[in-house]
């Protein structure tokens, strides 16, 4: 298992750095499954090594100017207050076991999961049905007051989903600038990196704990193989059109949201 591990630990950096996405979308499972991690530590642990991979992506985006800071940081505030309601308040009000009905017992653990996979399923239904609308990079006149406070409620909603299932947001972030602002398949990664490792950083010194100082040496181990994949990633992304990247993303999106589900129905 942990061969498979850490293959698909190359796989998850492939993933951040093709689309810009998908890093906490293998990299949960992979912890949760490969590695056995439970769901709380598995969500922790993803963001260090789904951020600091990240980070390095958003760094050589920058370089190449596929970063619009301007939309990244309307993003990464209300994704930070998010964050913060959901690691303080939203999961240490669930108990660990939400409901006992005969043998079926519904747990904390399987509410993240599922609603991971909801989530994941959604965006990627946006993303398949929208693959074929053009889309050219965003300019200050889009930027509007409306889209101002559309941008920063689907900010907070990432906030949210990160804090509570451990995901950067990617596979919303990605369909956000690509739908609402225009932009193209290129600038939506490069800036969809630069706020993910923002969102997966703060949510990790926010949940880090004394007790997995132990997992230090694996989750270095997985990110070196990550940041391998990422720049694999970033040189396939530039020989594949935009839209078979955007149809690509939404149908990855729904596989593993699909495998997710499935495994949890017979889980129980």
């Amino acid at each position: 298992m942990l061969i498979l591990g850490y293959i698909t630990s190359f796989a998850m950096g492939t993933s951040i750095g093709l689309i810009g996405a998908g890093g906490s979308i293998l990299m949960v499972p992979i912890l949760f499954y490969f590695f056995e991690q439970d769901a709380m530590r598995a969500t922790t642990n993803s963001l260090f090594v789904v951020g600091v991979t990240a980070l390095i992506g958003a760094l050589i985006n920058m370089k190449k100017g596929n970063i619009n800071g301007k939309i990244g940081i309307l993003f990464a505030i209300p994704s930070f207050i998010g964050i913060y309601v959901a690691r303080h308040f939203l999961l240490p009000l669930l108990p660990n076991t939400l409901l006992l009905y005969f043998d079926i017992i519904l747990t904390k653990s399987f509410l993240i999961m599922i609603a991971f996979a909801v989530a994941m399923i959604g965006s990627s239904w946006m993303m398949i049905r929208f693959s074929s609308s053009s889309s050219g990079e965003s300019t200050e006149s889009n930027t509007t007051s409306a889209l101002v406070l559309t941008i920063g409620i689907k900010g907070l909603i990432v906030g949210l989903i990160t804090g509570f299932v451990g995901a950067g947001g990617g596979f919303l972030i990605i369909p956000a600038l690509v739908l609402l602002l225009r932009f193209t398949i290129q600038a939506a990664i490069g800036t969809s990196l630069a706020i993910i490792a923002a969102n997966s950083l703060f949510g990790f010194t926010m949940s880090f704990t004394s007790t997995q100082t132990t997992d230090c040496p694996l989750l270095l181990t997985i990110c070196s193989l990550g940041i391998g994949g990422m720049f694999f990633g970033q040189i396939l992304s530039s020989k594949l059109k935009e839209r078979s990247l955007k149809k690509g993303f939404g149908y990855f999106v729904f596989a593993i949201a699909s495998f997710i589900l499935l495994d949890q129905v017979f889980r129980l």
